[in-house]
């Protein structure tokens, strides 16, 4: 069936606007925080991101779907995203690459979404109004009263308050063998891993062991890890105290870490800082970003609704106990903070994604920098025996 005479389907927002347009991909009703993303490029990538979980994602380039999906580059195991809304999609693959149709992948893994709406206008709302719930209605579902819309859509869960990293995560270690030089174990906490992540840990030498989100400190000090990570993932880092606790464990033990994205935010909770929610978040790979350090502007790939509550421009003490910690990336748009480096103990982060498998790699080089930061420590442990 052509793509342009699809069943009919709604967007409603919580706040009652509604959108007409077409289904595409499954059919039914999904709900979830819509939230826009600003790449024009690497929708693969974005709807296999386990960070979008329980969200509603909405494109902002206006044609999607040109290159199909492949096998080559999910980030993870499925397409996570709640629902899909698109303004123009492709009506043909052409791409050499291609296995399938972005419509049949979303139809396959189920995912309910929307075609053929004004996805600037909706875009706009957001920024104005706030990143809100919503639900897409297709099919039968379609035909439902604005009201009981609505109804659906105020029933959704809040993304504040919510833990979803049991959803997103393994159930079971899994181990990638280094492929650069070896430096030794290294403990992930799979909190919505990708793909990519794991590739770049284990180019720089480490043996990457993926644990359950639900890992102790027991399952980590057992692999004897020369550095620890905390991945990205969806949710809201406030109700994630566990893996605060856990954290803190780790920095009891001076053992290197490193984290992203969601790991930032856990970081700076375990430092003793506070989290708050965005407006409508960071989400897309052209976000201009100053690590302090060096004075480099670089341009970054996003995925967050959360934000760390730190000073800007002077180092502080950590609330915890933890000794001085600066801000050292600063999002250029509006200066929220966009990663943490403790000045007395052996960790960092930030609040983006070096990894970003369809680019910007500006910040790749934030790899290296955690490699070097495990090997100063293994020699000083080693000069100190």
């Amino acid at each position: 069936m052509s793509l342009f005479h699809t069943d009919p389907a709604v967007l409603v927002l919580e706040d009652g606007t509604r959108f007409r347009g077409r289904a595409y991909g499954a059919r039914g009703v999904t709900l979830g925080e819509v939230v826009f993303a600003t790449g024009m490029t690497g929708y693969q990538e974005t709807l296999t991101d386990p960070s979008y979980a329980g969200q509603i994602v909405l494109q902002t380039a206006p044609h999607i779907g040109n290159t199909g999906m492949n096998d080559e580059d999910p980030e993870s195991r499925q397409i996570w995203v709640a629902g899909y809304i698109v303004r123009d999609p492709s009506r043909v693959v052409s791409n050499w690459r291609a296995d399938e149709s972005l419509d049949e992948a979303l139809e396959r893994d189920g995912i309910v979404g929307i075609s053929g709406i004004d996805t600037r206008a909706v875009t706009r709302h957001i920024r104005s109004a706030g990143s809100m719930r919503g639900g897409i209605f297709s099919g039968d579902a379609a035909a439902l009263d604005a009201d009981e819309h609505r109804r659906l859509v105020l029933e959704a869960p809040l993304m504040a308050g919510q833990n979803l990293s049991a959803a997103v995560s393994v159930a079971a270690p899994e181990v990638t063998p280094a492929t650069g030089e070896r430096i030794g174990s290294l403990a992930v906490i799979d909190l919505g891993i990708k793909k990519a992540t794991i590739d770049n840990l284990a180019a720089r030498g480490f043996d990457v062991h993926v644990l359950p989100q639900d890992a102790s400190i027991d399952d980590i000090r057992a692999i004897e890890p020369v550095g620890v990570f905390y991945s990205n993932g969806p949710g809201d880092p406030s109700a994630s105290a566990d893996h605060v606790e856990l954290l803190r464990s780790v920095l009891d033990d001076r053992v290197p870490f490193f984290g992203i994205c969601f790991g930032n935010q856990l970081l700076g909770r375990a430092l003793g800082l506070g989290t708050y929610k965005l407006p409508f978040g960071h989400r897309g790979i052209n976000q201009p970003v100053l690590d302090k350090q060096t004075g480099r502007v670089e341009i970054t790939a996003h995925n967050h609704g959360f934000a760390v509550d730190a000073p800007l421009d002077e180092p502080f003490d950590s609330p915890q106990g933890y000794g001085r910690v600066e801000v050292s990336h600063i999002g250029l748009n509006d200066r929220v903070v966009e990663g943490l480096r403790a000045l007395d103990i052996p960790a960092f982060s930030v609040q983006y994604h070096p990894e970003a498998a369809a680019g910007p790699h500006d910040a790749n080089y934030l790899f290296d920098r955690f490699a070097d930061l495990v090997r100063a420590n293994l020699s000083t442990k080693e000069a100190n025996a």
